[in-house]
């Protein structure tokens, strides 16, 4: 069965609450999240700094064929359990969005299965329905497809 990103958002609610079960064993799941190359594989971005500590500070990038930056992104680590959980800031540049907050918890379901569980919270539920708009749900999904299928050869 094909696994599918799950994109919940409640009416009048700041957050998104992201699920998708992996077929990855729950390390394996997580180094995708911590490791540079493999980021920069699945994320199809630089990985300009990652620091994965309490207090540790993070930023993206993605260039376009000319060199031009099209995307940006960076924040901060306030807390940092290998294997178990993040909580990071995600800002992108020039773009309406104000900061976000981010909760990602990693679940182990069987030896060769995880769960990865993102919860974000925006400033306001308008910058949240405004992401909505986007085609937020499916660029994630397909994100997460490219993750199980690099990461999955790494077994």
């Amino acid at each position: 069965m094909e696994r599918k990103t799950e994109v919940n958002a409640e009416n009048g609610k700041q957050e998104l609450v992201i699920t998708r079960e992996f077929d990855l064993p729950l390390e394996l799941l997580f180094k995708a999240y911590t490791e540079p190359g493999i980021i920069e594989q699945w994320m199809g971005t630089k990985v300009l700094k990652l620091e994965n500590k309490k207090h540790g500070i993070y930023q993206f990038e993605t260039s376009d064929a000319q060199g031009n930056v099209v995307f940006r992104a960076n924040g901060v680590i306030p807390e940092f359990v290998p294997n178990q959980k993040i909580t990071r800031t995600f800002e992108m540049e020039n773009t309406p969005f104000s900061v976000q907050l981010e909760f990602l918890e990693f679940e182990k379901l069987t030896d060769s299965t995880s769960k990865l569980t993102m919860q974000s919270v925006f400033k306001s539920v308008e910058l949240r329905d405004q992401l909505l708009k986007l085609p937020f749900a499916k660029g994630i999904n397909m994100a997460h497809n490219r993750l199980q299928e690099i990461v999955g050869k790494l077994k």
